[in-house]
């Protein structure tokens, strides 16, 4: 069955490229339901090959091992071959996991839980093993993100993981973790010795393996990442390079501390290598490599240390001789063809000969091999490195392990994406939710040339590469405007894009209740009553039952709307967030080293303004949301000063729009400030009206039942009021004849929904976008962004909106331009949650919950207990679907 459904998918894209470039809207319309509808049918497929919801198809080659608790997200980050190659100890988020390397069956899973007898997660990467006698003994890094970050030290027999020393580091503020992260274990005189890099505090660390004495610890860069002796030397790679010199005048905010960045785009503009003494701790050399470097390897001779640069797409050569870079090799999928950054490579091995690399590409969900040149290898025979192929692996490769050269181990970070279902017992109804996904290793013999070049092929057809030479076509003469132009450049009836990102609600939670789609009454728990404008849209408009958001969670969503792509360190952080939650964008690493949709719009001549997003609104601490919300309908004004860590942000953001990560500041305020802009625009003379509006409106996140908060169906309505008010007031304005509005969800996350965890609320509104039907064409964010940007005729950014299908069915050619009028809100916006002293039971249970600081922010808390709690306000005592499918995430005391 696999392989008649991987053959399906071939023939498909493969009469879709043919006809891609079809001339007529017809044809391409056409063609896109054709290709939509089947990828429809398998975005909740439990048999491979399955379809994330950014047009990646997941194909692995070799067998694949599933690990984890059904009722968490699960991540495998990173793996390693024991050194007599018995057995493969696999790094879990939460886990260790042993697999025998004999029989590829798992010897032992033991949880944190279990070992350290307390909640924690593992870090970033960097499990290692030593052999000790009849034994053996792994070491990698740990923390519980309050108090504690360490080293841990384990023996395994061949039956059990036995934890036997941690080796804790204390937080050295500003950070507020030390982070460890990658360690090194190696011998010296006869004594062991343990090297591990802190990633908060800035430091690597020198302790004696046995006693736990420390040694040394010196200063690194900002950051630092991979650590590996190598050479008599120890090489450590910092994700944001060198700390910034007092003068330097481009400089942003990173967690705990500040990083060297663009002025262009506010990513970091610097990775390096430190080189350091293993006796002393003195830094012998600094080596500027490509952009967020991660993980660092020797070569077997010890004669060459490679480093994945992941926001370079590039891999940097080092002589350990010279501490030069020697040779830096760039690693795209069909390199000749593709100009676009988003490859990701971050985790390398390397054969015994020393000859051939492989590369954990993340983003291409693939591991390229590359045949190492002069300038790479001692004895080579080439005279640079060559790219050989790609094997597919499962989502996000972020660790890589070879056995006996003829062996690939894969840990797979997002594995397959959330597909784990919840089947009522009452209803039979299945739901899918994004915090519920089993983690994977890919294990995969290595290919000979013929099948490397087959592999290389189905990688391709799984990224659906063909999109990126359509992307790339010159524009035609003489071509008249249309909504959605076919190639980059042609003329589109727009002028203006609005896009409007709002919080985290499934599809099911709002338009579940909507007949005219694939909704789920069950689950629909802000319908029509609550959400009246919504449904009008979907009705006036078009509504879209098959739109997904790429990510899940608001850290990842906010990437993926303002970006079109998540960087490496989102995938590194995900579910964990060590160091940042960055859905309002206040962490330079996080960023794409090519920008937002903001900074391409505005680098080809677009004129931009951004009402909230990418900031966060600095006021009276003492405000209530009832002071605030009184005071807007009295009139008066509300003061406040949104803060930005991107510069280049700064000169486009409205001063007079609130961002957010604060549940006191009603959406309707918000509309208001946009709406009054809006008018100020149309008293100006021509077309002054920026050409692309990115509008923040996150109030549909709720506060949950918190006290001195609106009911979270409040705060949904008055979100929806919002919406419908911009909508009215653009589409009344004269701008509206040649404007289109786009609106999405930043992410899924918290609800359920019957057909995907990632399906949610897509809208788009114009005079071109009228239909009496649903659309089920297949739709993500990452379509969404790439219409956008080929209506305003501006190129992709990335390789993920390259390969995007425009939203070409989405617009008719025959306008409509009667404005939209708004519905009323039928809940006060100042229904109010009670007080404690009014409730009991889980009433109150629950509002305390909702007062937790952990929830003081929009995304900051425990979103499986906030989906929870919200479930209860809209249902009381009707189970929760996670009932059916495990225990509560709740179960701590009050």
């Amino acid at each position: 069955m696999k392989y008649i459904i991987r053959s399906l998918i071939i023939l498909f894209i493969a009469q879709y490229s043919f006809t891609a470039q079809a001339q007529t809207k017809k044809e391409r319309r056409q063609q896109a339901k054709y290709l939509s509808s089947f990828e429809g049918q398998t975005l909740n497929n439990n048999t491979l090959p399955v379809l994330m919801p950014f047009n990646r198809w997941i194909d692995p080659a070799g067998e694949q091992i599933y690990f984890g608790d059904k009722d968490a997200e699960n991540h495998a980050m990173d793996c390693a071959i024991s050194p007599d190659g018995k057995w493969l100890a696999i790094e879990g988020r939460y886990s260790i996991v042993i697999l025998s390397a004999e029989n590829n069956k798992i010897e032992k899973r033991t949880t944190l839980k279990e070992l350290l007898n307390e909640n924690a997660m593992n870090t970033f990467s960097g499990i290692s093993w030593r052999k000790t006698g009849k034994d053996y003994e792994i070491y990698w890094s740990a923390t519980n993100k309050k108090d504690k970050s360490y080293a841990v030290k384990a023996t395994w027999d061949g039956k059990k993981l036995k934890l036997t020393k941690t080796f804790n580091f204390a937080t050295v503020p500003p950070a507020e973790n030390a982070l460890p992260n990658e360690v090194c274990i190696t011998e010296e005189n006869g004594i062991p010795f343990l090297y591990v890099v802190l990633n908060g505090n800035n430091t690597l660390e020198k302790l004696n393996a046995e006693t736990g004495e420390l040694q040394w610890s010196v200063n690194t860069g900002v950051a630092p990442y991979g650590v590996i002796k190598t050479a008599g030397k120890i090489y450590v790679t910092n994700w944001a390079g060198s700390t910034p010199d007092e003068n330097d005048t481009n400089v942003a905010g990173v967690p705990w501390g500040k990083a060297k960045v663009s002025p262009e785009t506010g990513a970091t503009r610097e990775g390096s290598v430190y080189v350091y003494s293993p006796s002393s701790g003195e830094l012998l050399k600094e080596i500027i490599v490509g952009l967020h470097p991660n993980d660092i390897i020797s070569s077997p001779d010890e004669n060459y240390v490679y480093v994945a640069n992941a926001n370079s797409d590039a891999i940097s050569v080092i002589s350990t001789k010279t501490d030069k870079i020697t040779e830096t090799i760039h690693v795209k999928l069909g390199e000749e063809e593709n100009p676009y950054f988003g490859d990701s490579p971050n985790a390398l091995t390397i054969s015994n000969d020393g000859n051939t690399l492989y590369i954990a590409m993340g983003m291409d969900n693939a591991v390229a091999t590359v045949s190492l040149g002069k300038n790479a290898a001692t004895n080579s025979q080439n005279d640079e490195s060559e790219i050989e192929g790609f094997i597919p692996t499962g989502a996000y490769p972020g660790g890589l392990s070879i056995s006996n050269d003829n062996r690939l181990y894969v840990s797979n970070i997002e594995a397959e994406g959330a597909r784990i279902p919840t089947v009522s017992e009452e209803t039979g109804i299945t739901s899918y939710n994004t915090h519920r996904m089993m983690a994977s290793v890919s294990i995969i013999p290595l290919p000979d040339k013929m099948q490397l070049k087959q592999y290389t092929k189905r990688v391709k057809e799984a990224n659906q590469y063909f999109r990126i030479a359509l992307s790339q076509k010159m524009p035609r003469k003489n071509i008249a405007p249309v909504p959605v132009p076919a190639r980059v450049g042609e003329p589109s009836v727009f002028k203006h894009v609005v896009y409007i990102i709002k919080e985290n609600r499934t599809y099911d939670q709002i338009l579940g209740d909507n007949e005219a789609g694939d909704g789920e009454p069950s689950l629909c728990i802000f319908g029509k009553k609550i959400t009246p404008n919504i449904h009008k849209i979907t009705k006036n408009f078009v509504l879209l039952d098959n739109f997904y958001a790429s990510g899940k969670s608001s850290a990842e969503g906010h990437q993926w709307t303002d970006m079109a792509m998540v960087t490496d360190y989102i995938e590194k952080n995900v579910r964990a967030w060590f160091r940042s939650y960055p859905h309002v964008q206040d962490d330079a690493l996080v960023y794409s080293p090519t920008g937002f949709i903001w900074d391409n719009a505005r680098q080809h001549g677009k004129k931009v303004r951004i009402y909230g997003e990418a900031c966060v609104p600095e006021f009276d601490k003492d405000a209530t949301w009832e002071s605030i919300y009184n005071g807007f309908k009295n009139g008066e004004k509300f003061e406040f000063k949104n803060k930005t860590t991107i510069n280049p942000v700064e000169n486009i953001l409205s001063p007079n729009y609130p961002g957010y990560d604060s549940h006191k500041i009603p959406d309707v305020l918000r509309a208001d400030a946009f709406i009054h802009e809006l008018r100020e625009y149309e008293n100006q003379p021509g077309d002054q009206w920026p050409e692309l509006i990115v509008i923040a409106l996150p109030n549909d996140h709720t506060g949950g039942t918190r006290p001195g908060l609106p009911t979270p169906r409040a705060m949904v309505a008055d979100n929806d009021l919002a919406l419908g008010k911009i909508i009215e007031a653009i589409s009344n304005s004269r701008f509206w004849r040649n404007t289109a509005v786009f609106v999405t969800e930043d992410d899924s996350q918290a609800g359920w929904d019957h057909v995907s965890s990632y399906r949610t609320v897509g809208l788009v509104a114009s005079p071109y976008t009228r239909f009496d039907q649903a659309n089920h064409t297949n739709y993500n964010q990452v379509s969404m962004v790439r219409t956008i940007e080929q209506i305003l005729g501006i190129p992709p950014m990335n390789i993920q909106d390259a390969t995007a299908m425009p939203m070409f069915d989405c617009f008719n050619s025959t306008p409509d331009v009667s404005p939209y009028i708004s519905v009323p809100n039928n809940i006060p916006l100042n229904e109010m949650n009670k007080d404690l002293s009014q409730l009991k039971g889980p009433a109150l249970h629950y509002a305390k919950k909702s007062m937790h600081p952990q929830f003081d922010h929009i995304d900051a808390g425990n979103d499986a207990l906030f989906n929870r709690i919200v479930w209860f306000a809209a249902n009381g005592k009707k189970p929760y679907p996670a009932k059916y499918s495990g225990k509560d995430d709740d179960d701590d005391d009050d």
